[in-house]
């Protein structure tokens, strides 16, 4: 285990499931103490809703993202207990950034709870429910999927845009339902293998998110960040920010401009032995094989994947 270059990765929202962790928390107590701090914080109950659902509550945006935070920060403090690593370098998937920063000590978990939850209030009320919509577009090059946003954004005078570099091939599009709907039909006659609507709420990451992310500034001023003590690579540009307001700045414009995954896994596999997912579900791992097939992934979403993880480090 000594001198293996571990990086730190947590997923975003579309993770989340009813049941997630369940198997962790009949094992660890850190998992429900970790959501008891986040439903203290919020006032519910963030792992009745993960217990029990219902569905329509656990994908609604504003409950998704503080618990989703909850569940990477409370799989990531199992890790932590069970093996002494000390990772090179953590980012996250969107939402999942947030989890990075607290991971790194530039966020407390509690002041990350309320922001994320105010980041998905902000997000719900700046495009009313079925205005807005997302898309994963598979099978196509960047460029086609970017060409074809723009041209049905000119035709329809409604945004579509591409919002989620995922991998080689796996590109997300987000903006106005009609012309995501417009741009699907486009891309599969471009040869797109598929284009699946994505259960999400908000166009995350399109220009209509703006107006949330003026807001978000706003509430930003007022949130402690402090230097990360392990380096954390940010979405909008795959850099690394020190300054509280360059990560601040990083945050906002993460809202309304396109995740930079694929960039953002090169950067962080470049000397990395082995990549760990902290939180629910293996979609980060599918992409980092995706990205890069030469380092070793590891998705911990369930106690025999933790184990073999732990077997793997000893």
């Amino acid at each position: 285990m000594d001198g293996m270059n571990i990086v730190v990765v947590f997923p975003g929202q579309g993770s989340q499931s009813i049941g997630m962790l369940s198997d962790y928390a009949e094992s660890w107590p850190q998992v429900e103490e970790t959501f008891k701090q986040a439903s203290d914080v919020l006032g519910y109950d963030c792992w009745d809703i993960v217990c029990n659902g219902p569905a329509e509550k656990i994908n609604k945006t504003a409950i998704t993202q503080p618990i989703m935070l909850a569940a990477d920060i409370a799989v990531m403090r199992v890790m932590a207990q069970q093996c002494m690593l000390m990772p090179m370098v953590f980012a996250g998937h969107s939402l999942g950034e947030y989890a990075a920063l607290v991971a790194a000590e530039s966020l407390d978990f509690e002041d990350a709870i309320k922001l994320v939850s105010k980041r998905g209030q902000l997000m719900q009320a700046a495009v009313p429910e079925g205005e807005g919509a997302m898309a994963a577009i598979i099978g196509l090059n960047d460029d086609p999927v970017i060409h074809i946003c723009e041209t049905v954004s000119s035709e329809i005078g409604k945004p579509v845009e591409a919002v989620n570099f995922n991998s080689p091939g796996q590109v997300v599009i987000a903006g106005a339902t009609d012309a995501v709907n417009r741009a699907m039909e486009l891309l599969k006659e471009e040869g797109a293998k598929r284009a699946l609507p994505l259960p999400v709420s908000v166009p995350s990451h399109s220009s209509l998110m703006k107006p949330a992310a003026d807001e978000l500034a706003e509430y930003l001023k007022t949130v402690t960040i402090n230097t990360p003590k392990t380096q954390v690579i940010h979405n909008v540009d795959a850099k690394s920010h020190d300054e509280p307001d360059a990560i601040r700045d990083a945050l906002v414009r993460q809202l309304y401009n396109p995740v930079q995954w694929t960039h953002t896994v090169q950067i962080i596999t470049d000397g990395a032995d082995v990549v760990v997912e902290c939180g629910p579900g293996k979609v980060l791992g599918g992409l980092t094989r995706r990205i890069n097939k030469e380092v070793n992934s590891f998705s911990l979403d369930s106690m025999p994947a933790m184990q073999k993880f732990l077997d793997s480090m000893s």
